[in-house]
């Protein structure tokens, strides 16, 4: 089965997180997925420990930012593009790109000064896609914008 071709960035929904559009940059360097996330706190759900946290998945966005919450999966180092080691939350959530559909570990970091909200790693793609570095948005489209959602 041919293998769906990705751009460098793709417009991708997280619907277990209620995020309907962020635009991600399809990184292959980058080992694990990323999301901005801010104020993240851990809650005790039914006895399990679990993040919550808020998302703002459009750059310069000024409407209130999304509030999401995911069981934890872990809590790893991570070390980012320029070599500084950080301890992040993990989340295993659903991520949709075009027609597909797929679950993914994604780490929770503040990224307001990224030019993309979040960030597809290559673990997420592994087996999945081939991404073509010269263009964009080949999987998917902006979605439409809808109240409360983008």
């Amino acid at each position: 089965m041919a293998q769906t071709i990705l751009g460098w960035r793709e417009w991708i929904s997280l619907p277990d997180l209620g995020i309907s559009g962020i635009k991600a940059k399809i990184d292959t360097g980058a080992r694990s997925s990323s999301l901005h996330a801010i104020d993240i706190q851990t809650i005790t759900v039914d006895g399990e420990q679990w993040v919550e946290f808020k998302v703002q998945p459009l750059q310069h966005q000024t409407d209130a930012p999304l509030h999401c919450r995911a069981p934890i999966k872990d809590y790893r180092q991570v070390t980012d593009s320029g070599g500084h080691r950080s301890m992040r939350y993990v989340i295993e959530t659903t991520i949709n790109i075009g027609s597909e559909q797929f679950t993914a570990e994604v780490t929770l970091a503040d990224r307001s000064q990224m030019m993309f909200r979040m960030l597809l790693g290559r673990t997420a793609m592994k087996n999945r896609y081939t991404v073509d570095p010269g263009r964009s948005y080949c999987a998917s489209q902006k979605p439409p914008r809808a109240t409360g959602t983008i």
